[in-house]
């Protein structure tokens, strides 16, 4: 509900006028649910049996939910056998695959605190995540794409190789005791997949249930680490009652029922993939496609054709990817109705494809953070075209959203730029193991403050502008970035664009653009400043442009622009100026 547009002064009767604020709640007829997700899990295996559940193109594997459940209780059986307890953490160091959506549920049902593991993580941010999170377990998959990950298990934990399974001892983590491999080879030290299933066996269905009573949806089920720009990843700590809800209604915005195919072929480790992807399913009896271990725009496409989904999920680069590939124009998408855009900003011009060429005329928007969930806004079906390309929808069921002055922390009025903050049930407990960071994170209201610049118009439409630390001052102007990229992206030959600010001894900041072309295009540097001229302020006309083939960015597809200024520093010859204190 919207703050009112007018209030009521003291006299009965009169009113008088006042600016709307920027601050929405959610309110829904939906109730949110108050069951744990292996509880939740049971009831739609029971609902939906023989239903799809689980499809794994990359491994041939297709599972009912009947034959699912099976699965998960016998690996969840597997791992009470190897005495793993409630509120212990099992990490999962894995791409994409059907054990880590068993793992994902099994550990569920018996109270373990997955830790979701980064499969691009390298040998230091590996040892801090295991330490950091106190891991009593790990699962790991061999190796993915250059990565052998046994390799790097063995030099980062060298005891391991001389271990029995299940009776590690190592100096680095001494409460780590257990690895499980993924595959059919063995490896020293470390039980394979199969043989934890075959543990099952001296755990009865009986003790099964008895430890899954045990549990409450207030439990912390999971473990994110974010990835910083700074410092070590912070563990966003989630309990089965934000991810599941939120699962639940990011699903349910999207008019998502049993007879639906959601295809995600983002990566499980992060909410896109096991939030809004297998929890979305799971709460209304949908199918679960993964077309590839890693993203595949091709493996994508032959997925949506072949399985005939009608759900597509992707951040923005993905769609381009899609749209981009030389072989596009063969694929059928005419299952596709709706799906999820979310995980960076999305250009308008790529919004208006994806829903003409890829046939997703209800594609949804969706804007949150791992603190959150992850989902704090959404656009919805029906939104009228103008919104649905040009904001982040409106607030979640059953959440609050407020745009803040950040100097102030006052409420804004609506059209103004501030901090947007977000409250209500999506709202993680806090960081694991790091009171200072949720601190600063979370204020005495529960408020979680997201660092991200956004504007609020009359109807609670929320629009991000830009991150805190990425609004550029050239010259006492503010800059944000995202609306030189939107400008840029108008361009006929511009593939992706991404704006940044570097150093400037003369104005303190002035503007970058890395600019990616379509394929088999050129364009000037002075023919993009002729395009920006009499079209923009000129303040915000970039001085510097860089032509590029590809962005730095994460596993998930977010662009990392503090890697970018960081080159284009070097580059630029700029250190000089980087130098240079700023009042």
């Amino acid at each position: 509900m919207q703050v009112e547009d007018q209030i009521r002064a003291e006299q009965p009767g009169q009113e008088i006028s006042a600016p709307q604020f920027s601050y929405a709640s959610g309110t829904s007829d939906v109730p949110l649910l108050g069951i744990t997700i292996g509880d939740m899990f049971d009831r739609t295996a029971g609902k939906y049996p023989d239903n799809e559940a689980l499809i794994s193109r990359h491994q041939g594997i297709r599972l009912t939910y009947r034959q699912l459940q099976a699965e998960v209780n016998r690996f969840a059986r597997g791992l009470m056998q190897l005495g793993l307890q409630k509120g212990q953490r099992i990490g999962i160091w894995s791409p994409n695959n059907a054990e880590w959506v068993i793992t994902q549920f099994a550990t569920s049902k018996i109270g373990i605190i997955l830790v979701n593991i980064n499969p691009a993580y390298r040998l230091n941010e590996l040892e801090y995540a295991l330490r950091q999170s106190g891991c009593t377990a790990l699962i790991t998959a061999p190796q993915f794409k250059t990565s052998n990950y046994t390799q790097m298990l063995y030099d980062l934990c060298p005891e391991l190789k001389e271990a029995q399974p299940g009776q590690l001892q190592a100096a680095k983590f001494p409460e780590l005791r257990t690895v499980i491999r993924l595959g059919q080879e063995t490896s020293a030290g470390m039980f394979t997949w199969d043989n934890v299933m075959d543990m099952a066996g001296a755990i009865t269905e009986q003790a099964l249930a008895g430890r899954q009573l045990e549990q409450e949806f207030d439990d912390p089920i999971n473990i994110q680490y974010t990835s910083g720009t700074t410092g070590f990843p912070k563990g966003a700590t989630l309990t089965h009652h934000n991810i599941l809800n939120n699962g639940y209604f990011v699903a349910g915005l999207q008019n998502i029922t049993h007879k639906d195919r959601i295809c995600i072929p983002v990566p499980l480790y992060h909410c896109f993939g096991m939030v809004m992807g297998n929890l979305g399913c799971v709460t209304h009896g949908a199918t679960m496609v993964y077309p590839s271990e890693a993203f595949d725009p091709l493996a994508v496409m032959q997925a949506v054709q072949e399985e005939k989904c009608t759900s597509l999920y992707g951040v923005p680069t993905m769609f381009i990817a899609e749209l981009e590939h030389p072989d596009f124009s063969k694929f059928d998408f005419s299952s596709l109705r709706t799906g999820v855009m979310a995980g960076s900003p999305c250009p308008t011009e790529v919004m208006k494809k994806v829903q003409s060429l890829m046939n997703m005329r209800d594609v949804e928007i969706c804007y949150g953070m791992t603190e959150t969930s992850p989902v704090s806004t959404q656009t919805k079906i029906g939104t009228p075209l103008e919104k649905q390309v040009s904001t982040v929808g409106q607030v979640h069921p059953h959440v609050e959203v407020k745009i803040v002055d950040p100097a102030t922390g006052k409420v804004v009025p609506v059209g103004e730029t501030g901090e947007l903050c977000t409250r209500g049930y999506s709202v993680m407990p806090g960081y694991w193991n790091n009171p200072e960071a949720t601190k600063s994170a979370i204020d005495e209201a529960r408020w979680m403050h997201t660092g991200d610049l956004a504007t609020m118009d009359s109807q609670g439409y929320v629009n991000i502008v830009g991150r805190i630390k990425d609004m550029i001052i050239r010259g006492g102007e503010n800059v944000y970035p995202r609306e030189v990229e939107e400008f840029l992206y108008q361009h006929p030959r511009i593939s992706d664009v991404q704006v940044i600010g570097v150093p400037d001894q003369k104005y303190g900041e002035e503007i970058m653009a890395w600019v990616k072309l379509k394929p088999g295009e050129t364009v000037t540097e002075d023919e993009l400043k002729a395009f920006c001229k009499g079209q923009i302020a000129h303040f915000k006309v970039p001085r510097y442009f860089k032509f590029t083939e590809a962005f730095p960015m994460t596993v998930t597809g977010k662009i990392q622009k503090f890697l970018m200024r960081q080159q284009s520093v070097k580059e630029l010859g700029l250190d000089a100026a980087a130098q240079q204190k700023m009042a």
